[in-house]
């Protein structure tokens, strides 16, 4: 079993690339983790609850996230923001318990708390004698 939970399968999240004229990219995450779940949070600004799903399938996570690309009345003179949607996947290590994970939209950042099996827990045996 590898030392972390979640590895990221990077040739499975797309980079900026369009899809059916679509443009496409992965939401920085941040993953941590205690001794009851894994935690990732997903920056998707714009993506909101509508937008949103997440799908668990032969041990792969996938978070996709539309953001609404209303387009604006009148001349752009300046833009800085990409008008992209998200996606990324990752591998799940068995040691998750799927039928638990919830997930948490607000403000653009998509919590997912993965919580441990039971049995991937970390347990203190006693000793007798």
């Amino acid at each position: 079993m590898s030392s972390h939970a979640i590895e990221k399968k990077e040739a499975a999240a797309p980079a900026p690339v369009t899809r059916e004229q679509e443009l496409w990219m992965a939401p920085n995450v941040d993953i941590y983790e205690t001794k009851e779940a894994y935690t990732i949070l997903a920056e998707m600004p714009g993506v909101n609850k509508a937008g949103l799903e997440v799908t668990v399938e032969d041990n792969e996570l996938v978070i996709t996230g539309r953001r609404d690309l209303t387009p604006f009345k009148g001349e752009t003179l300046h833009r800085e923001t990409r008008p992209a949607h998200y996606r990324r996947v990752f591998e799940l290590d068995p040691a998750i318990d799927t039928n638990r994970i919830s997930a948490r939209m607000e403000q653009g950042v998509l919590t997912l708390v993965l919580p441990k099996a039971e049995k991937a827990k970390p347990r203190r045996v006693v000793v007798e004698g």
